[in-house]
């Protein structure tokens, strides 16, 4: 399995005329198939993706990991370039979400319009599902461990009114692997190790190759802020060490200090996304 990450907050690779943004996508070339997993904020994705000499055309499916804008909102420009691959999503990630403070919300979904101009395209799931031979979506996660506490601002619209978001958009997309498992989180609302706990209660016994994607740790655009404890980031990383993750992979929504703390709990057995980089599993 090849995974190549075609935008996120970091670049790599300038010289081949990569940009980033605050949002994640990923390429994944496994089984004779190609998945794009998310679509970061905007068309940039697409422009990295050419870049680098990925033909988004010939993707087979797409998945997006939750209904925030960080992930879907490059959705239009997929759709522009790709007239065939399906797009797996969770119930309610078409609806309206919202980032919330003291004096106004944000609205941080999808716009609404895309939904409606290519309504064929979308499969919505609400059970665990196999998209193509080897890439399951899981939807059954459990809440053994807290959630990140960025979600407290989160909300959807329920009547008119906006209420705490269940984040019963979000799924982790799990790929069966010739010797384990890779975990793709998103962003990781429900918490890494609730995902990765979920891959392993689906296929029980199978070791879990790698953990890929965003945690939330950190949670404000554009600035170096912790958001949770570091005694809770170090119970991430030594969750993550305790379940046998022989390598992850984090960022996006991660945080700088987020990703110090599980560097020195996790030494060479985590490293970082960023624009660019290409993973070979």
């Amino acid at each position: 399995m090849t995974v190549t990450v075609l935008v996120e907050n970091t670049a790599e690779g300038a010289n081949a005329g990569l940009r980033s943004e605050h949002g994640l996508s990923l390429h994944v070339a496994h089984g004779g198939m190609a998945v794009l997993h998310d679509t970061g904020a905007s068309g940039l994705f697409a422009d990295n993706a050419a870049a680098l000499g990925i033909d988004l055309a010939r993707v087979d499916l797409a998945v997006l990991s939750h209904g925030h804008y960080d992930h879907g909102g490059g959705l239009e420009r997929f759709f522009e370039v790709n007239d065939r691959a399906p797009v797996f999503l969770r119930l309610t990630a078409d609806a309206p979400h919202y980032a919330r403070s003291m004096f106004r919300r944000r609205e941080v979904g999808i716009p609404r319009d895309v939904f409606e101009r290519h309504g064929g395209r979308f499969r919505f799931i609400d059970a665990d599902t196999e998209a193509t031979g080897g890439v399951f979506l899981l939807t059954s996660i459990g809440r053994t461990h807290p959630w990140v506490r960025f979600n407290r601002t989160l909300g959807a619209l329920q009547e008119g009114r906006t209420i705490c978001d269940d984040l019963a958009h979000e799924l982790a997309m799990t790929v069966k692997l010739p010797d384990g498992l890779a975990v793709f989180t998103g962003c990781g609302h429900q918490g890494v190790l609730n995902m990765v706990d979920a891959a392993r209660a689906r296929f029980p016994g199978v070791p879990i190759r790698a953990v890929i994607g965003g945690f939330h740790l950190g949670g404000v655009v554009g600035k170096n802020v912790l958001v949770e404890p570091d005694e809770s980031v170090r119970g991430v990383g030594e969750g993550l060490l305790e379940r046998g993750v022989r390598m992850t992979w984090t960022g996006h929504c991660t945080g700088e200090r987020a990703g110090r703390i599980l560097k020195d709990v996790m030494g060479d057995r985590v490293a970082f996304l960023r624009t660019g980089l290409v993973i070979e599993l």
